[in-house]
């Protein structure tokens, strides 16, 4: 075989221009500290966020979210990490919302330059939930006796082994307007010029379909993944995907660990099974 043989097998043209590449990044689950099971934190995703952003020839990163919030902490830290390194290797990013981003998983949306839904998508729930059990009387069933000790007085928060204290509530409500602010000056800042920045409706906590999102300016279009990318980068863009899609959101403790014989296990397996309880509370809201 001569050289000119082996030159004609040559892609030639795929060596003189190769097809854009954009990393898919897969964000779909409740937004919480990683001893959650199965939970999205910065702590499990950096690894997968940094992958992502290095992949050779990238042209755009591409975030798939599917999650209805959870921690503002995380959903904050997940958001900075992927600006942080947006700007870094000056790379846009495109969020794409499935069946629901909504609260802290609408947080990480905006870490998109342009957001996508589908019709149907369930978006915004811009406010601040808080949710728990209380307990004291189940340990009580059980014979578990709460001992908790504290140096100052406000120390102590909702303990939910303890009885619901009227003080810990309203301490509670001054934590979660600030929060609130922030989410609100976070929306105005990432969508000025889209929003009607003093219409208070966007801030209510109301979830609004993808067209009625997009109607709002919350996101810019309707649309999936694949469609939206091959139209902005033609039909030939190569999707790599960097993570996994997660299956595991339907996980059920296992409450009563056989063996479990001390106080101290069997309280650990209340909490957990509260854990379990509250992530599924999140899905459950949008009916999911």
């Amino acid at each position: 075989m001569t050289l000119r043989d082996v030159l004609r097998w040559l892609p030639i043209e795929r060596l003189r221009n190769p097809p854009v590449r954009v990393a898919v990044l897969r964000l779909d689950g409740v937004i919480a500290p990683r001893q959650w099971r199965n939970a999205l934190s910065l702590a499990g995703q950096a690894a997968t966020i940094e992958r992502g952003f290095r992949l050779s020839r990238l042209s755009a990163v591409a975030l798939q979210i599917n999650s209805p919030g959870g921690s503002p902490v995380q959903s904050a830290l997940l958001y900075r990490r992927i600006r942080q390194l947006a700007e870094e290797k000056r790379v846009p990013v495109f969020a794409f919302a499935e069946d629901v981003a909504a609260s802290g998983g609408y947080w990480l949306a905006l870490a998109g330059d342009e957001i996508y839904a589908e019709e149907a998508s369930l978006i915004g729930s811009i406010g601040v939930v808080t949710a728990s059990f209380g307990m004291h009387r189940l340990i009580e069933r059980f014979g578990v006796e709460r001992r908790l000790h504290t140096a100052g007085e406000n120390k102590s928060l909702l303990d939910p082994f303890l009885p619901e204290d009227p003080a810990d509530v309203a301490r509670l409500s001054v934590l979660q307007q600030d929060i609130h602010a922030s989410f609100k000056d976070h929306v105005r800042r990432r969508r000025l010029g889209k929003i009607d920045a003093v219409d208070e409706s966007l801030f209510s906590g109301e979830v609004l379909t993808g067209r009625m999102a997009l109607a709002k300016g919350l996101i810019d279009g309707i649309g999936d993944l694949r469609s939206v990318m091959r139209a902005r980068f033609g039909d030939k863009v190569r999707l790599v995907a960097v993570s996994e899609p997660r299956h595991r959101r339907w996980w059920l403790p296992r409450f009563l660990p056989s063996g479990a014989q001390s106080q101290g296990n069997l309280v650990a397996a209340l909490i957990d099974f509260g854990d379990w309880l509250e992530a599924r509370a999140l899905w459950a809201r949008f009916g999911l």
